[in-house]
C-alpha cells in the first residue's frame, strides 16, 4: 500500500514536473515572440506613387527598399518594417499620411520628393517628436529647420554652387535669369542662385512658369526675349519636362546665352542633348560616376529585381534606409538618442562618403560635373568629368530656429 502510494506520487511529482516544464517552454516561446516584436521598428516612407513627381518617387522607393536589403542585420538587433504611403504630389495628401502614421505610433517618417511638401511635413516633427527623414526635396530651408528634421539628399545650394564653378569663375556683371516653375522648388533655385551668383557681381532675375503648365512657349519667348547672358534652368516636373526643352529648342535659347543646368533623369536626356552640347552640366548623381561598395550593391540589387539603373533619386532612398538603420543601431527606439546618432555621422552612400552637419543637418556629400554627349542609335549618354568633393560644395550653416 504505501509503495502503490509512493508510486502514485512520484508520478504526480514527475507530471507536475513535465507540466511545469511544458508551461515555461511555452513562457519561453511567447516571451521569444515578445523580444522579437519589441525588435521590428516600424516606419514610415511618404512618397509620390503617382502625381507630377511619380517618376521620382518610384526612383527614390526602389533606392530605398535596395538600402532596407543593404542594412538587413546591421540595425542592432532591429529589423526595420516600412509602411509605404502615396502621397500623390500634393501637400494635404501627405500631411494626413504623417499624421495617420503618427497616430498609429509610428515615430521614424522618411521619404517625399517634393520641397512644398517636406517644408509642410517638418515641423509636425518637432510638433510631435519624431524623426523625420527628408528625401530628395532639395528646399534649402528644410536645413536646420528643426532638430527632428534631416534630409537624405542634397539641397540647392549644393547644385548652385557647383554650378557656380563651371559658369566662367572669373566672369562678373553677367545677367542670369532662373528659369523655374512657381514652386518651393522653383523659389529656393531663384533664392540659392541670388546668393551664389549674385557674390560674383552678377544680376540674377527670374522666368516662373505654373507648376505642370502644358504650352511653355510663351514662357521660352520671355527668356529668348530677356537679353540674358545665361539661363539658369531648374525644373523638376518630369510630365512637362520633355515640353520645356523643346520650347527652348524652338525658341533657340541656346543660341542667344549660356545655358546653366543640371542633370535630370536619364529619360530627359535626348531632349536635353542638342541644346547643350559642349555645355559641362552640375550632377547630383550619375551611377557611373562613384566607384564604392554601397554604389555596387544598389547597382546590382536593381538589376537583380529587374528595376534598370539607378536614376536621379535612387541613392536619397537607399540613404533614407541607412539612416534609419544608423538611427535604430544606436538610438534604439528613444526619438532623442536617434537624433543624437545621426548628427555628426559620417558614413558611405551610393555617391561616396557622405556626413551630416550637426549644427543643422545638411547632408555635406560629393556632386559630379558631367556632359552629354552623342551616344548610339541617336540616343545621348553621359561623360563623367569630375567628382566635386563635399568640401567644396558645403552650403552656408544655418543654425535651428
Amino acid at each position: 500500500m504505501t509503495g502503490r502510494w509512493t508510486r502514485g506520487a512520484l508520478f504526480l511529482a514527475g507530471a507536475a514536473l513535465a507540466a511545469a516544464a511544458l508551461a515555461g517552454t511555452a513562457a519561453a516561446r511567447v516571451h521569444a515572440r515578445g523580444a522579437a516584436a519589441a525588435k521590428t521598428v516600424n516606419v514610415g516612407f511618404i512618397y509620390s506613387k503617382t502625381g507630377g513627381l511619380a517618376a521620382f518617387g518610384q526612383e527614390e522607393y526602389d533606392g530605398f527598399r535596395a538600402g532596407l536589403a543593404y542594412t538587413k542585420g546591421k540595425c542592432g538587433g532591429y529589423t526595420i518594417n516600412p509602411t509605404f504611403i502615396d502621397d500623390a504630389t500634393d501637400p494635404a495628401t501627405a500631411v494626413s499620411a504623417f499624421k495617420s502614421l503618427v497616430g498609429q505610433g509610428i515615430t521614424i517618417i522618411g521619404g517625399t520628393d517634393s520641397s512644398g511638401i517636406a517644408g509642410q511635413l517638418a515641423p509636425l516633427a518637432a510638433q510631435n517628436n519624431v524623426l523625420y527623414i527628408s528625401g530628395a526635396a532639395a528646399a534649402d530651408a528644410i536645413t536646420g529647420l528643426n532638430r527632428n528634421t534631416f534630409r537624405a539628399g542634397r539641397q540647392t545650394l549644393q547644385d548652385v554652387i557647383d554650378a557656380a564653378n563651371i559658369f566662367p569663375p572669373k566672369s562678373t556683371g553677367k545677367k542670369v535669369v532662373v528659369f523655374a516653375e512657381d514652386t518651393a522648388f522653383g523659389a529656393g533655385n531663384v533664392s540659392a542662385v541670388q546668393l551664389i551668383f549674385g557674390r560674383k557681381g552678377h544680376s540674377v532675375s527670374k522666368i516662373l512658369s505654373p507648376f505642370g503648365a502644358a504650352d511653355l512657349t510663351p514662357y521660352a519667348q520671355q527668356l529668348k526675349n530677356s537679353n540674358a547672358d545665361a539661363a539658369f534652368v531648374a525644373w523638376a516636373n518630369t510630365t512637362n519636362a520633355a515640353a520645356m526643352w523643346q520650347s527652348l529648342q524652338q525658341q533657340g535659347v541656346s543660341q542667344k546665352m549660356t545655358i546653366i543646368t543640371g542633370l535630370a533623369n536619364r529619360e530627359s536626356y535626348d531632349s536635353i542633348g542638342p541644346l547643350v552640347q559642349g555645355v559641362t552640366l552640375l550632377s547630383h548623381y550619375v551611377y557611373q560616376a562613384p566607384h564604392n561598395a554601397a554604389n555596387t550593391y544598389m547597382v546590382k540589387w536593381l538589376a537583380k529585381n529587374k528595376l534598370g539603373v539607378p536614376n536621379l533619386f535612387t541613392p536619397d532612398g537607399f540613404v533614407t534606409a541607412q539612416m534609419m538603420c544608423r538611427a535604430v543601431a544606436k538610438g534604439g527606439t528613444s526619438t532623442s538618442s536617434q537624433i543624437s546618432a545621426l548628427e555628426g555621422w559620417q558614413f558611405l552612400a551610393p555617391k561616396g562618403k557622405q556626413r551630416i552637419r550637426p549644427q543643422d543637418h545638411a547632408m555635406l556629400q560629393p556632386m559630379f560635373q558631367v556632359q552629354l554627349v552623342p551616344g548610339k542609335g541617336g540616343h545621348y549618354v553621359v561623360k563623367v568629368l569630375k567628382t566635386i568633393s563635399a568640401g567644396n560644395v558645403q552650403p552656408p550653416v544655418t543654425p535651428f530656429k
